[in-house]
């Protein structure tokens, strides 16, 4: 309304109160009643509208949509209409949206009839800046995994059907017919103008097909100029990548450090990583990191955009330097599309399409790989020209505020920009004209907000002015005229501001005609820029750090020499972090028990073998000095221990939670890693659990998956003995004078202590706690028995002896036996555990 967006009623005090404005009032009918009353200024809606947003709410914009009444005509109505509700799902720009990150708007639909903890889920993610919109069908395990992943501002879901998500995420209900398998793929046929979805590889997605009408048909209520930058779907796979479950993500730090690591604000892997110069490049980055390959052909063929890069020292750095300030052609393409780009936004993508040459030349000199990469970069160079041709290379936000339009390049805008910045000049014109015909040299133009234009003359004088000149006002010394030429300048002049602004929109509009009608060339050039963007990141990362091209292939072990921690290593002194080795599966062992004191090591070394793994799936080189990577279909962790209040789960709860995930999921192609497990209960359960876990792992029908299992349970490393997939390794320290010195290298063999007391020490317990803990300890240890197993420990005069209780667990499982009601394979299977038993035990024995 005027020069400001009102808010009225119950919404006026919402805004008033998140917003910090004052709340008024404006009388309202003829009772003397008020309503209330807030408003901003229009040119700081984005600022206002970021603040509603967060907040929580939706926000419907409502605009002027027709002409106020000419001055002096009829008074009238002004038409406005609702042309946008905003959500956290669809912000194009401000403060709310990560230029570096995706923001994604989620529809979820069932799959079939029956939905739940067995169903599976259809997923349609849409980024409306970027028009991306990517498909897939999920069970229920793997969906709290794609939350994580995509960590949507909003969701789009059916009415009445239940579906997990996290409380962050703002809901969005939707009636289930616009979830309807028929009518959704004809409002997505619709929207993409094709008669059938056929050609487009979504075999088997119905749910995703339905998910994503309902999508579209949500876009088209809430912002229906969105829907022209949506792109041609893009199916995902199962068998195509690896899904990271949420506690792996987490656990990795892949995003952002887990609360309590030690590790700083910019501690995650994507921090250690990004050498990317483009928003485009950033974004890709993030999205692989997040969703590593399965096929290793597939992660062959990114390895090779990098390894071009990687010798190619001179043509990488010219294209990083082409790079270097590269606009988002993406984002800036979809505002032109819905309508809410202005002229410097043009200008921008102007200058990202006159350096596509620069980025293809410098491609084009770095192998057959990169040229591949750099074929979209081809065409824009028409667009470019226009825009040069047309907008001044300084061009405002807004039209009216800065010359927009270059000088020749409309007749029209520079006739009315001439009118408006030589108004004074056609005043003094007329004004000499008029002093020389009518003979009144005092004749002078002058001006008010009554009268407008006017020509003055000295009282005196008044009865020599022209037949045409009409008298207007009469002062004491003065006599005013209205003079109709003066009049048509006047109209001019007032007019032409606006006229030269409307001018200059249609030269704006005209353009980004042009600039649609080029935007498959664009989105196609943005693609290319993004991927060479990520390959010459990712070789400056491999040439600064030291990295090193994986051997990838489909089966067998997992073999890294002399691997680092790709976050680690960065925040320490160069050269000084201790690289290790890990062998996994093939001809060495699946499951290797790992020992060692606190703070030795022991969970960056399970991490950095389990990022290494991730990033050459991504298709990065690796921190080692040489990596032969079995390719992984699932990758779990089990690091760390938290609990959740909001769910009510103490820290053992969680654990478990998350140690069943990975029990009931992991195949022998998984990589595992699990650190301290059964730490959080009471020893004796927390061993019993934790063995058992080790045996389930180990006896798992198909295999066993590659697994690091870091525990301070020492008894456990004798179950190398008695199981053939299972290695000891440890985490070797030196004793000086008393003193512990932690090597933070992995040897073979279990370790026999934990130093937790030194520990203690170091972190600056009360020398008497420590050293009483240390009368104690030696007293505990003075009471073991000799051999491997737990050290029978005293309490009160008693002895607990875990032989005793493993003896009478033996017994009961033989009683428990029923052989008519096993089948031969079961069995055996039973028959092999509880020869395991007795040799362990015989072991111990002696």
């Amino acid at each position: 309304m005027g020069d400001f967006y009102e808010t009225f009623d119950e919404d006026a005090e919402v805004a008033a109160r998140v917003l910090g404005i004052a709340l008024t009032s404006r009388p309202m009918g003829g009772d003397g009643g008020r309503i209330p009353l807030a408003g901003i200024p229009y040119h700081q809606l984005d600022r206002y509208l970021d603040q509603l947003v967060a907040a929580g709410y939706r926000v419907a914009i409502g605009d002027q949509v027709s002409l106020p009444p000419s001055k002096g005509g009829e008074p009238g109505l002004v038409e406005r209409r609702v042309t946008r509700v905003v959500t956290p799902g669809t912000v194009d720009h401000g403060a709310l949206l990560a230029e570096r990150g995706n923001n994604w708007l989620v529809a979820v639909a069932p799959s079939g009839q029956v939905a739940g903890v067995e169903g599976r889920w259809g997923i349609a993610a849409c980024d409306v800046t970027t028009g991306e919109l990517e498909l897939q069908v999920v069970d229920a395990a793997t969906l709290a995994g794609e939350w994580a992943r995509l960590t949507p501002r909003e969701a789009v879901l059916p009415d009445g059907i239940d579906i997990p998500m996290p409380a962050e995420v703002m809901a969005t209900r939707r009636p289930t017919r616009e979830f309807r398998a028929d009518r959704a793929t004809a409002k997505l046929a619709e929207r993409l103008g094709v008669a059938s979805l056929d050609g487009f590889g979504l075999e088997g997605l119905d749910a995703a097909v339905a998910a994503a009408g309902a999508l579209v048909a949500y876009l088209e209520e809430m912002w229906p100029q969105a829907l022209a930058h949506l792109r041609v779907p893009r199916a995902v796979r199962g068998g195509e990548v690896v899904y990271l479950d949420p506690q792996t993500r987490r656990n990795l730090e892949l995003f952002s450090p887990v609360r309590g690591s030690g590790l700083p604000v910019e501690g995650s892997l994507v921090d250690a990583l990004d050498r990317t110069l483009t928003p485009m490049g950033a974004r890709l980055l993030r999205a692989r990191l997040g969703r590593p390959l399965r096929r290793a052909t597939d992660a062959e063929a990114r390895l090779d955009e990098v390894a071009a890069f990687v010798p190619a020292t001179l043509p990488r750095e010219a294209l990083r330097q082409a790079l270097r300030g590269m606009p988002d052609l993406e984002r800036l393409l979809g505002r032109v599309r819905a309508g809410t780009a202005h002229a410097r936004h043009l200008v921008q993508i102007r200058r990202g399409l006159e350096r596509l040459p620069q980025v293809r030349q410098a491609a084009e000199r770095t192998g057959e790989a990169a040229l591949a990469a750099a074929a979209g970069l081809a065409g824009g160079e028409d667009v470019a020209s226009a825009i040069a041709a047309a907008l001044d290379d300084d061009a405002p936000a807004e039209v009216g505020e800065a010359p927009t339009v270059r000088v020749g390049f409309d007749v029209e805008v520079d006739r009315l920009r001439g009118l408006t910045t030589n108004a004074r000049g056609a005043l003094a014109d007329l004004e000499r004209s008029e002093r020389e015909r009518s003979g009144i040299a005092a004749l002078k133009v002058g001006y008010n907000r009554v009268f407008g234009y006017y020509l003055e003359c000295p009282r005196a004088q008044a009865d020599r002015a022209p037949a045409d000149y009409e008298r207007r006002q009469t002062l004491a010394n003065a006599q005013r005229f209205r003079f109709a030429p003066l009049s048509e300048l006047e109209t001019e002049i007032l007019g032409a501001k606006d006229a030269l602004a409307t001018a200059e929109r249609a030269v704006v509009e005209r353009l980004c005609v042009q600039i649609v009608a080029a935007g498959g060339q664009i989105e196609r050039a943005a693609e290319a820029v993004a991927r060479l963007d990520v390959a010459a990141a990712l070789a400056v990362l491999a040439v600064d750090g030291g990295y090193v091209r994986p051997e990838l292939h489909e089966g067998g072990a997992i073999e890294i020499e002399g691997g680092r921690h790709p976050v680690v290593e960065r925040l320490l002194p160069r050269g000084s972090f201790v690289p290790n080795d890990a062998h996994l599966g093939g001809t060495h062992a699946d499951l290797v028990v790992l020992t060692g004191p606190n703070m030795a090591g022991k969970s960056t070394y399970l991490r950095q073998t389990a990022l290494i793994v991730l990033l050459a799936q991504c298709g990065s080189f690796v921190p080692a000095t040489r990596a032969r990577i079995a390719v992984a279909d699932r990758i779990f962790s089990r690091v760390g221990a938290q609990d959740d209040i909001s769910a009510g789960q103490s820290t053992f709860m969680v654990e478990m939670l998350e140690t069943a995930t990975i029990l009931h999921n992991a195949t022998e192609r998984s990589l595992v890693i699990l650190d301290e497990v059964g730490r959080g209960t009471s020893t004796y359960d927390g061993l019993a659990i934790a063995r058992a876990v080790i045996e389930y792992l180990h006896h798992r029908p198909g295999g066993t998956p590659r697994t690091l299992f870091a525990t301070h349970y020492h008894e456990l490393t004798a179950l190398a003995g008695t199981l053939p997939r299972i290695a000891n390794r440890s985490v070797a320290v030196r004793e000086e004078g008393g003193d512990v010195v932690f090597l933070h290298r992995i040897v073979d063999g279990g370790a026999d202590r934990s130093y937790g007391v030194h520990v203690a020490a170091l972190a600056g317990l009360p020398r008497a706690v420590v050293s009483r803990a240390r009368e104690l300890l030696a007293d505990l240890e003075g009471g073991a028995a000799p051999g491997v197993g737990r050290a029978p420990v005293r309490v009160d005069g008693a002895q607990l002896s875990l032989l005793a209780a493993e003896y009478e667990a033996l017994l009961r499982a033989l009683a428990e036996i029923d052989p008519d009601g096993m089948t031969p394979l079961e069995a055996l299977q039973r028959l092999y555990d509880l020869r395991a038993q007795a040799r362990r035990r015989l072991a111990v024995e002696g």
